[in-house]
């Protein structure tokens, strides 16, 4: 079997038509998610800062661990 350089017998059109098939689903699928995919609105995230007494043990440890 020998490896014949895909230039000379016309193999790279096949490459570069299965190269340009990729690249285009790729830009469908990207389209497909951008234009499908509406988002209203984004709910803020509200964290609780206030420590509780078990959470106020754990960082005096931390910070005087002897």
């Amino acid at each position: 079997m020998k490896i014949e350089n895909p230039f000379t017998n016309g193999q790279i059109k096949n490459y570069l038509l299965l190269y340009a098939s990729i690249v285009v689903i790729m830009v469908l699928f990207f389209i497909a998610t951008t234009l499908f995919n509406d988002i209203k609105d984004v709910d803020k995230k509200v964290f609780n800062t206030q420590m509780d007494e078990s959470t106020k043990v754990l960082v005096e440890e931390v910070e005087n661990p002897y």
